[in-house]
């Protein structure tokens, strides 16, 4: 993966673990349990955005550069298989 998706993708994760531990301090703190809720989807939100940040920079960096190659159905193969998994 690029730099660029790298570093995008580490800069979000920040923003998970931010995320996520005011999700444990409102649990600690028996916060009201909808803006828990809403505050633990922030958390799967942000991680979704990580994982379109990684697809992109394999998309980009992998895919793109090994598409007529010997390896394109595996390729194509295991982005389906991704994709079957969410």
């Amino acid at each position: 993966m690029s730099h660029d998706f790298k570093k995008d993708a580490l800069k979000r994760i920040l923003i998970v673990q931010g995320h996520l531990e005011k999700v444990k301090k409102m649990l600690e703190d028996d916060s009201y349990c909808p803006d828990v809720i809403h505050q633990s989807r922030a958390v799967q939100a942000a991680l979704k955005k990580v994982d379109e940040i990684v697809l992109h920079g394999h998309l980009h960096t992998c895919v793109l550069k090994n598409v007529h190659g010997d390896d394109s159905e595996k390729m194509v193969g295991e982005i389906v298989e991704l994709f079957k998994k969410s």
